[in-house]
């Protein structure tokens, strides 16, 4: 390679190099701007909140010495509520089972009831055939000796004739 080409590309890497450090010059220069810019927005907020800040300081050791001073009472709560708390599922453990207890007997009962009208049922409609029996019976023999009693008075009133077929059959067939 000639001399000419080897100084002109050494020229040029010596240029590159320097405008590097250039613009790494600048951009340190703007970080540093931006952090001296941080750095004061950092005490302004730090002057605003610090009164906030003393002011919570102030909120919290209040609020630790109200719980200090109320730590026994709280405690007592706690402990009347947990005592409430196990009152309360004792007694509704009692009420469940009351509660199944009356509703198994009362299907007992219900069943017993169901029996008794049952039986009434049956001992009604026994009493039922058997005065159906006792009232029909004699009411059909009086029905048949009075129509005996009819055939001979109508026969000692037709003189002793005989009667027509159909009149016999039909006499028959009321016996029937």
């Amino acid at each position: 390679m000639p001399e000419d080409v080897f100084r002109w590309i050494v020229s040029i890497g010596i240029l590159l190099a320097c405008a590097s450090f250039v613009w790494q010059a600048v951009l340190l220069s703007i970080v540093y701007r931006a952090g001296k810019k941080a750095q004061e927005s950092a005490k302004e907020a730090q002057g605003r909140f610090t009164p906030l800040l003393t002011h919570l300081e102030g909120i919290l050791a209040n609020t630790d010495k109200i719980l200090e001073e109320n730590r026994s009472r709280v405690a007592e709560i706690t402990t009347q509520t947990l005592a409430i708390t196990k009152a309360a599922r004792e007694h509704a453990a009692r009420i469940g089972e009351l509660i199944d207890e009356t509703n198994s007997r009362a299907k007992a009962r219900i069943v017993q009831i169901d029996e008794t009208v049952g039986q009434t049922v049956n001992q009604v409609e026994q009493a039922t055939e058997a005065v159906k029996g006792a009232v029909l019976k004699p009411v059909k023999e009086v029905n048949g000796i009075v129509a005996g009693v009819k055939a001979a008075f109508n026969t000692y009133a037709q003189g002793g004739r005989h009667n027509s077929p159909d009149h016999v059959t039909q006499d028959e067939e009321m016996f029937i």
